[in-house]
């Protein structure tokens, strides 16, 4: 591939401000400058830097954010800044989406990808990949209340219950629940509807992959070919 395209499908700008990108002397491929926008490479373990940041060539772009509250999942965002504002430009500029989202009030693992079938596979209903939270409720939560979760409960504008996957009480206000589903505010809406009312929302996993523990609030970093495989398995069942 040439060196000008490699940079434009990384994010780096049109193949124009590329190949003035490589001019300029601003890029060196695999630790060596090179100023010739039209050389070519082969992108397995190609490695850019720009501007004196290294860049590993990634064919899509696969992540993980540990989304903090006050942020919306929009590029458009009305009230909150965007989630979008957290990731270097160039991951913007390739088009990278939010694979489902979290109100903005809601923290913790939100995936992104540019791979339009990896989006569609964790976002179908049909697909039923589950999404663990821990919830802080505003009342005590009673053994009727976490009953009627396993069991289901009937949402306003659904035709039948919906059921947590996993209900695990953690304490008196906090429980750890997991869903198939990913309807409009579903967890704030089944305890809603189960007599409580949700406090604070944190998603920890999605699938078998759970939010890494060193990943502090605010920052993101590459899912590895494991971590993807984690994504497809199910989450503990108990």
């Amino acid at each position: 591939m040439q060196l000008s395209r490699a940079l434009q499908c990384q994010g780096f700008g049109s193949r124009k401000a590329c190949r003035e990108l490589v001019r300029a002397g601003r890029v060196a491929v695999n630790g060596a400058a090179c100023l010739h926008p039209d050389r070519e490479f082969e992108t397995e373990r190609l490695i850019l830097n720009v501007d004196g940041e290294d860049w590993v060539f990634r064919a899509h772009a696969y992540l993980v954010l540990h989304k903090p509250a006050g942020y919306e999942c929009s590029r458009q965002p009305r009230d909150h800044p965007s989630v979008f504002a957290l990731l270097p430009a160039p991951l913007v500029a390739r088009g990278v989406q939010c694979v489902g989202r979290l109100d903005q009030d809601s923290t913790g693992l939100l995936l992104f990808s540019d791979d339009g079938d990896f989006i569609h596979q964790h976002t179908s209903p049909r697909r039923a990949v589950g999404k663990t939270y821990r919830v802080t409720c505003k009342h005590p939560l009673s053994d009727d209340m976490l009953e009627q979760l396993r069991r289901g409960v009937l949402l306003r504008d659904e035709t039948s219950p919906l059921a947590a996957r996993r209900c695990v009480r953690l304490g008196e206000h906090e429980l750890e629940l997991t869903i198939a589903e990913g309807k409009y505010h579903q967890v704030k809406r089944m305890l809603a509807a189960a007599g409580n009312r949700v406090v604070r929302l944190h998603r920890s996993a999605v699938g078998g992959y759970s939010l890494p523990a060193t990943l502090p609030e605010g920052h993101w970093q590459w899912l590895d070919a494991a971590e993807l495989e984690m994504l497809r398995s199910a989450p503990a069942e108990v």
